[in-house]
């Protein structure tokens, strides 16, 4: 009996601590998507109904990249054995998903969750349960702190991109780069309010934190920059005593980092790096006899990554677009898009009518549809950042998931030399014109003839050189005295004379950028650099969809989060309306179809019309025999 018992309670055990670890797994909850359900969970939609519901962009999420969610990132930053169970971590990445794709706020993403059948669906919800469709505020913001800080955003959409890129099989080999600029949620500032911004921001804090030494403070500094009208008073400067205000905001500032620099408590605190920062972009300090004297520098001098806003001290300036952050973004494209267009309207169209103009255009327009364009690249910058240091990461980036164009369209501010080489040995061929212009009545290098190794094979006259000589990166080239000197356009010319001969001196650099600058004349260059205008339509696309250019955060962590979710949303979008247009019937079918309908139509109509008139006269007929059969009766 001993023996049995001492069995069974080891069973016992092992069967609690069974339940015990089912229990601590459950923490982390998890759906697995890629199974399908027994029994239809959205079967009562009803088949039209589902059928809008497939076609959307919610069937395309439930479908291709709600199960490729990077959900193992995720948990790990969960306790499996500790704390109440996680929501759906699958649903709740797709929900931060959705939210930046529609644009809404955080308020009115709950109450999408809670109630709109659409995102139950792309979500795979099937259940109306409150655990199943609510989620609070709290919970969504953690999830998007997790993400925020670790940079998974980044990682969802190369995902996310990479699905929709084999799922459609998008054809990379062409594409085109370009930069947007947006904004955070913040105020644009003069140079008196970053000042006095700035300084009112280390009060508060200082009192906040650090009252003992915020009553040490002189009562002007209390007086002028911590009273309710203090801020109005710094917006309304007049102009002619802007300098004055301006000097008097920068002495303020100067004398409060003096009285706390030996403070280590205070140092410390970020409002007062914030000042320490205005003073150094904003001020020239110089040691004198009497101490130290603070000067404003010119607005010329102040670099363009200053300060903007205490509120948002990662935002920074451009001279071309205003304060706040740029986008630079690569996407895809046909080129052959307009070729492929014409010949299959011409296929179809020959079993259209002539003067059905409405079916070719409906041919043209669901070809055009069914090439997908595809952001394949999103990085978030500072405004102030060059976009001839953004070509070389984008291509590397492409690379490394596979995505590596053959040939990349760009403006003039990609096209260095240095990036247009460093691209090509990367496989890349950049397509971008040359920066400056050429003087009109001059000679250039471009109107020489080379050898494909640099070498001068003829001036523009036609006469051939003496002598060539490369050394390094370095050409010579030897013209005759004879030819040079008797020369109509000498003057215009590059040629220098010499004792012996009249020589052309130039560099690989320079013969690279005259013959990009010979080959931008050419039909071949204009036909292909035309297709990079597209790209300012999805810029345009990137705004109004997901109003990426006015965002509701600040800080360069959130902007980039924002961002590239957006990207992520401007691409379930486009490969929704590809998807729809492939799936749906051609558009000479729906012009048969459409044909056919109105034949029957009108058909049954003429043929009821007749039948009604024949059993009129019938009626007729009928009921006057009758009436005269009774009368003689």
């Amino acid at each position: 009996m001993s023996f049995i018992s001492c069995n069974t309670f080891c069973n016992v055990v092992d069967f609690i601590c069974n339940i015990n670890t089912l229990r601590e797994k459950r923490m982390i909850h998890t759906k697995d998507h890629k199974t399908g359900y027994l029994f239809d969970p959205w079967d009562h939609l009803g088949p039209k109904r589902r059928k809008l519901m497939e076609q959307s962009w919610a069937g395309l999420f439930r479908e291709y990249i709600l199960q490729e969610l990077p959900v193992n990132k995720i948990a790990p930053y969960f306790t499996e054995g500790f704390g109440r169970p996680t929501k759906e971590l699958y649903m709740a990445l797709g929900v931060i998903i959705l939210q930046q794709a529609h644009d809404i706020t955080d308020d009115e993403t709950l109450c999408q969750l809670a109630f709109n059948e659409q995102w139950h669906y792309a979500l795979d919800i099937t259940s109306v349960s409150d655990d199943a469709t609510y989620m609070s505020l709290k919970t969504l913001w953690n999830m998007r702190k997790i993400v925020t800080d670790n940079e998974l955003d980044s990682i969802i959409f190369n995902q996310t991109t990479d699905t929709l890129a084999r799922v459609f099989n998008v054809d990379i080999s062409k594409q085109r780069l370009d930069s947007v600029h947006i904004r955070s949620n913040m105020r644009s500032l003069g140079r008196i309010r970053i000042f006095a911004v700035t300084i009112r921001k280390f009060l508060v804090n200082l009192k906040r934190h650090h009252k003992g030494f915020f009553k040490t403070i002189d009562e002007r500094f209390i007086d002028r920059y911590l009273k309710k009208d203090a801020s109005s008073c710094f917006s309304m400067v007049k102009p002619s005593e802007s300098a004055k205000t301006l000097e008097s905001v920068s002495s303020d500032l100067f004398e409060l980092v003096q009285i706390f620099k030996d403070n280590a408590g205070i140092v410390s605190m970020n409002s007062y790096k914030l000042m320490e920062r205005v003073l150094k972009e904003q001020c020239i300090i110089t040691d004198t006899d009497n101490g130290k004297v603070v000067t404003l520098k010119k607005a010329k001098d102040i670099s363009s990554d200053s300060l903007q806003n205490p509120s948002d001290p990662d935002a920074t300036y451009s001279s071309h677009k205003g304060q706040g952050y740029q986008v630079q973004i690569m996407e895809t494209y046909t080129e052959k898009k307009k070729k492929k267009m014409n010949e299959e309207s011409e296929n179809e169209s020959e079993s259209v009518q002539e003067n059905d103009s409405d079916a070719v255009q409906t041919c043209l327009r669901a070809t055009h549809r069914q090439a997908l364009n595809l952001i394949t690249h999103v990085d978030v910058q500072t405004a102030c950042e060059s976009d001839a240091n953004a070509l070389l990461p984008a291509i590397e980036s492409a690379d490394e998931r596979n995505l590596l164009p053959e040939e990349l369209l760009a403006d003039s501010l990609y096209g260095s030399d240095e990036n247009c080489e460093t691209a090509k040995e990367l496989g890349t061929e950049v397509i971008a014109p040359t920066m400056g212009s050429q003087k009109e009545d001059t000679i250039s290098l471009s109107d020489f003839t080379f050898s494909e190794k640099g070498k001068v094979i003829s001036c523009p006259e036609g006469h051939a050189p003496v002598t060539t000589k490369h050394k390094k990166n370095r050409h010579i080239a030897a013209f005759k005295i004879d030819h040079c000197g008797n020369c109509p356009k000498r003057g215009n010319c590059p040629v220098k004379a010499g004792k012996k001969h009249y020589y052309l001196r130039y560099k690989d650099k320079v013969w690279r950028i005259a013959m990009r600058r010979a080959y931008e004349k050419t039909d071949e260059f204009k036909d292909k650099y035309r297709w990079r205008a597209g790209i300012e339509a999805t810029m345009s696309e990137y705004d109004r969809k997901t109003g990426v250019k006015n965002l509701r955060v600040r800080g360069m962590e959130a902007v980039r989060f924002c961002a590239t979710l957006k990207a992520v949303g401007i691409n379930i979008f486009r490969a929704t309306v590809v998807r729809r247009a492939k799936i749906s019937p051609k558009p000479i079918q729906e012009w048969a179809y459409r044909c056919a309908s109105r034949l029957y139509f009108y058909v049954k109509e003429q043929l009821c019309r007749h039948l009604y008139t024949l059993g009129k006269i019938f009626y007729e007929s009928t009921f006057s025999a009758r009436f005269s059969r009774r009368s003689v009766g």
